[in-house]
Formats: C-alpha cells, sequence, structure tokens
C-alpha cells in the first residue's frame, strides 16, 4: 500500500513538472485584435486624444471669456518721503499766478479693492469663441485621420507577415520534395545510374531553398517587430498571427467623404469664421465694470497716531470702438481671402484625386482577383507535372533537367500566386480608404 502511494506521489510529481515545463505557445492574434489593440495602445493615437482632449479645453476657455471677471486687489504703500503739490497762492489771498510747494498725506497708505468686468457686448470674441469650436472638430478629424493610418498600416503588415508566412510553407513543401531528390540521386549514383554533378545540382537547389527560408524567415521577424511598434507593445511580447489568408471577394464599397476631403472641408469653415472675426473687429465692444474697496491712511507718531478706513465704491460702462488701425484688418482680411481660395481649390483636387484613386483601385482589385483564380489552378497543374516527372526520372524517361525544370516551374508559379494575393489585399485595403470605409472611430 505504501508503494503503491509513493509510486503515485512520484507519477504526479513528473506529470506536475512536465506540465510547467511545457513550451508556452504564443497567442495568435486576429487582425481585428491588432487592430483593436493599437487602438488603445498605440502612442500617436494617444497623443491625438490628448489633442482633442486639449482643444476641448480651450474650446471652454474660450467660452469663458464672455463671463463677469472678479479681481480682488491689495497694496500697501510707506511713503518715505511724501509727494509734493503745488498750491496756488491765490487760494490764501495771494498773488495769482504765484505757487508754493507742500506736501499732502500721510507716510502710510493702504488699498483694498474688488473689482468686476463684464463684457456685454463683444461680437470678436464670439466669434472666437466658433473658431474654437471648429478647431476642435478640425482636431477630431485629424484623429481619425491619424488612426486611418494606422488601420492601413497595421493591415498592410498584417498581410505581409501572412504572405511572408505562406511563403516559408512553400520552401518547407519544396525542400521536402529536393531533399527526397536528392535522396533518390545520391542512391542512383551509388548504382553507377547518375552523375556527381547531377548529384551537385539536386544539392545547390535544396541549399538555395534553405537560403531563401532563412531570408524569409528574417523578414519574417523583422515585420513582426514593425507590427508590434505600430500595436503599441512590447517587441518582446510573444504573438503569433493567423495562417489562414482568408481574402474576401468583395465588390464596391459605399463611397462617402473620405477624411482628407472632410478636414479641407473643416478647414475651409475655419477659415471663413477667421475671416468673419477680422471683419468683426471693426465693430464697438461695450463692458460693465465697478469697483468697491477700502482706502486704509495711518500716521505712526505718537501721540497723534492713527489708522482709518474709508470706503469706495463705483460703476461704469466702458465702449471702445477702433477708428483707424493703419488698414492693419484690411490687409490680414485680404490674406485669409487667398488662403480661402487655395483651400477650394484643394478640396477640389482632393475630389478629383479620389475619383481616379477609387478606380485605380478597383480595376487593380480585380485583375488581382482573376489572377488569384488562375495561379491557384496553375499550381495545382504544376504540381501535378512536378510528380508527374519525377515518376518518369525514376522510369528512366525522363532526365534530371526536366525535374529541376519541374521544380522551377513550381516555384514560379507559387511566388506569382502570393503575389497576386498581396495584389489583391492592398488593393482592397486601398479602395475602401478612398472610399472612405477605413479606420478606427473615436
Amino acid at each position: 500500500m505504501l508503494v503503491n502511494t509513493y509510486k503515485l506521489r512520484m507519477f504526479l510529481m513528473v506529470l506536475s513538472v512536465g506540465w510547467f515545463t511545457l513550451p508556452i505557445q504564443a497567442q495568435v492574434w486576429s487582425l481585428e485584435q491588432c487592430i483593436d489593440t493599437a487602438q488603445a495602445y498605440n502612442k500617436n493615437l494617444q497623443v491625438k486624444r490628448n489633442n482633442i482632449a486639449i482643444g476641448n479645453q480651450k474650446q471652454e476657455e474660450a467660452k469663458a471669456s464672455l463671463l463677469p471677471k472678479v479681481n480682488v486687489n491689495a497694496d500697501y504703500k510707506y511713503f518715505t518721503n511724501l509727494p509734493y503739490q503745488l498750491m496756488p497762492m491765490s487760494v490764501f489771498g495771494g498773488p495769482a499766478g504765484i505757487y508754493k510747494e507742500t506736501q499732502f498725506g500721510v507716510p502710510h497708505n493702504i488699498n483694498t479693492n474688488l473689482q468686476l468686468s463684464y463684457p456685454l457686448y463683444n461680437p470678436q470674441m464670439k466669434a472666437v469663441i466658433q473658431s474654437a469650436e471648429i478647431a476642435t472638430e478640425l482636431t477630431r478629424l485629424q484623429f481619425e485621420k491619424s488612426a486611418e493610418q494606422i488601420y492601413f498600416e497595421i493591415s498592410n503588415l498584417y498581410y505581409n507577415a501572412q504572405i511572408l508566412k505562406q511563403q516559408i510553407l512553400f520552401i518547407d513543401s519544396n525542400l521536402v520534395n529536393a531533399n527526397r531528390l536528392l535522396r533518390n540521386m545520391q542512391l542512383l549514383k551509388e548504382q553507377l545510374m547518375a552523375k556527381g554533378t547531377d548529384v551537385n545540382k539536386v544539392s545547390l537547389q535544396a541549399d538555395q531553398l534553405i537560403t531563401q527560408k532563412s531570408i524569409a524567415e528574417s523578414n519574417l521577424e523583422q515585420v513582426m517587430r514593425a507590427l508590434k511598434f505600430s500595436m503599441g507593445i512590447s517587441a518582446d511580447r510573444k504573438m503569433e498571427i493567423s495562417n489562414d489568408m482568408n481574402y474576401k471577394t468583395t465588390g464596391t464599397y459605399t463611397t462617402v467623404p473620405t477624411l482628407d476631403f472632410q478636414i479641407a472641408a473643416t478647414q475651409n469653415r475655419l477659415l471663413k469664421n477667421e475671416l468673419n472675426t477680422l471683419k468683426k473687429s471693426h465693430l464697438p465692444t461695450i463692458a460693465l465694470f465697478g469697483t468697491y474697496g477700502l482706502n486704509g491712511f495711518g500716521y505712526d507718531k505718537k501721540p497723534n497716531d492713527f489708522l482709518k478706513f474709508h470706503p469706495i465704491g463705483f460703476a461704469g460702462i466702458q465702449f471702445n470702438y477702433t477708428l483707424f488701425d493703419g488698414n492693419s484688418s484690411r490687409k490680414k482680411q485680404a490674406q485669409k481671402k487667398l488662403e480661402i481660395q487655395n483651400n477650394e481649390l484643394q478640396q477640389a483636387l482632393v475630389t478629383e484625386q479620389n475619383t481616379m484613386q477609387i478606380e485605380n483601385a478597383f480595376n487593380q482589385k480585380l485583375t488581382s482577383q482573376k489572377s488569384i483564380v488562375l495561379t491557384g489552378k496553375q499550381i495545382q497543374q504544376a504540381k501535378l507535372i512536378y510528380d508527374q516527372t519525377i515518376i518518369q526520372q525514376k522510369e528512366g524517361v525522363a532526365s534530371l533537367n526536366d525535374v529541376l525544370m519541374a521544380d522551377n516551374a513550381l516555384r514560379e508559379v507559387q511566388q506569382s500566386y502570393i503575389s497576386a494575393v498581396v495584389d489583391y489585399l492592398k488593393a482592397d485595403l486601398e479602395l475602401k480608404k478612398v472610399s472612405g470605409q477605413l479606420g478606427i472611430k473615436n
């Protein structure tokens, strides 16, 4: 019984050790997971979100300019020498035009007051508030533009990584065929049925495949590091991507105004509002103001020392109107009108360019889609030809050169298939972008 218990404990210990020593499998990430992670951790997007928050604060700051302002002021002055004033002697019955200097006041002066100001009418400030609102909207669009670029970049990197993994799978398959052929040629050489050069040719082909695989794996590592960087995660984090290159054949996308056009249109609104602000600079401003406080006067010489406070208060309305500013405002308005004209030309250019890009991307997508179907069939045919050539070579009907040519044909059509898939995925991604259907929403 004790022996059985001991064996059971040893079995569980070995099992637990084996369990904890199993290699940790890296998580397989889908494209959607990569994009969602970038939305949360990409530092560029975090900066853009902060810019949106800054824009909101500036908007609130502009609105606060219409609220009343209250200030408290206090000061204390000690006069080592009291200020002089000139008194006309005529006040005391002397001749006119004769003045006598005299000192007024006490050495200690204390002033405290509460000041209130409130803008009653300021059309320029209201235009500034509207500009702040439009600028905040522009910042949001710029965030979406950066998000769209991140989406585009991550999708491209993800597709490139999938293509490289598919390329490695093709190389592994070709390497199996090359090694099998190499073993056959070595046996034939031992039986004096093949030359040493034939073995060397096949060996060289196998070495070339090994080199190609090493290069593809190195490229895959670089792409994965770039993908992690764009996602905003550590380069040391273990991750794998899906091997399934499941490209979906889709048609056209509903075209909506692209972010480039929306940004240009919002900039146009901002420029026009700035022009309106300049025009309103000629309008008057009216503000209400008031002050209430205490003035203190003190004297510290005995026996007549004292400190007395006296209230002071007043209220009024301030009116400001610019009669002439040296034509500065007019020059600024002329500059702003030219900026608006340039912006409208930019909008027209963006629209024309977008139409061209949609047509090009759609045509590229159709061409690539046809190439995928065609090269897929060609791979099956090339694989069949290769297998038949191997059999014929064993039967002595086909030569080694025939086998190598069939192998090269298989590789070429595999590479053509990969290129067609790359072109299709990138064309579809580009079509989404120029149709306004790409991006991460805030």
